[in-house]
């Protein structure tokens, strides 16, 4: 997710551990928390593949997660040596700020390796665009409200509490929207006969009612645009060509294999000028792909 709905995820898990005992730090260490496990992108893994595909990787894994929290929990305590009493709640603060961060990132299309180093598969659910102001906005009111009350005001609590089971539930329901898309999905391929290799439905930019359909299907692939608002439900699919032909002299090649799972499948092959191209068909609309790298030569 964007980072501002981090932030305020991280503010919103610190107001309801630990506010009503230490105040309005509570919500800064949550957004500080909330905050770290997406500095990776600041690190150079050494190449445009490397750091797409790395990326939401050992900074968002639970193990690293439970091996940090130890160390900010200790920091925390030489910044505020007051709040030693509340040492078992700042652990608590601090582990479950983390681990709601790297799991809100897995219902994201992107892929989030939450159980690195034993597994590197990028977990995504896709059920949520990275932004979403349906989620984020019961956090923000309910991290607001608590500063302008105070932390430590009963009716604080009360109303961060609200926000968080309000954008928790709105994220239930971006599930139930999934299935219900998936399930038109697979009456639309039926009834076209469709033969699918790879098949992913995301929902459109700041919304969980509309939503994008990309279906991988050898030779090409197909787009389209469906709403659970439909009635009855419709899907229409368009087809567009890759050229996973051009991968035959460099199919070995490491960044080739590496972008082949990350994308799980749902990517385009296509020639630019003199380069192979592979594009990572979730993320971005027909013609404007976010991620596109060149792979090789023709």
């Amino acid at each position: 997710m964007d980072s501002v709905t981090q932030v305020m995820l991280g503010s919103a898990v610190g107001q309801a551990t630990l506010g009503s005992k230490i105040g309005r730090r509570a919500i800064l260490w949550g957004a500080i928390c909330g905050t770290l496990p997406d500095l990776d992108v600041l690190i150079n893994f050494g190449g445009a593949i490397e750091d797409f595909t790395y990326h939401r990787g050992f900074s968002h894994a639970f193990f690293v997660h439970l091996l940090i929290t130890p160390l900010l929990v200790w920091l925390i305590l030489k910044i505020h040596p007051d709040t030693r009493p509340y040492k078992k709640r700042w652990i608590r603060l601090v582990l479950i700020t983390l681990t709601t961060h790297a799991l809100l990132d897995s219902f994201t299309v992107y892929g989030t390796q939450l159980f690195w180093p034993f597994s590197e598969y990028p977990v995504g659910i896709s059920s949520i665009f990275i932004i979403d102001p349906f989620y984020t906005l019961p956090l923000l009111a309910g991290v607001v409200i608590a500063l302008w009350l105070g932390s430590g005001h009963p009716s604080a609590q009360k109303m961060n509490t609200a926000g968080l089971m309000l954008s928790s539930l709105y994220l239930c329901w971006t599930l139930v929207a999934k299935w219900q898309v998936d399930s038109v999905v697979e009456q639309t391929l039926a009834a076209r006969n469709i033969e699918a290799t790879a098949i992913e439905t995301t929902p459109a930019p700041f919304n969980s009612l509309l939503w994008r359909v990309v279906v991988m299907a050898g030779d090409r692939y197909y787009e389209g645009y469906t709403s659970v608002l439909d009635n009855p439900p419709r899907l229409n699919l368009d087809a567009y060509p890759t050229q996973p032909e051009l991968l035959a002299d460099i199919a070995d090649e490491w960044g080739v294999q590496r972008l082949q799972w990350f994308t799980k499948g749902l990517y385009s092959v296509r020639a630019r000028e003199n380069d192979v191209v592979i594009s990572d068909l979730r993320m971005g609309v027909e013609g404007s792909y976010v991620f596109a790298f060149e792979v090789g030569e023709i």
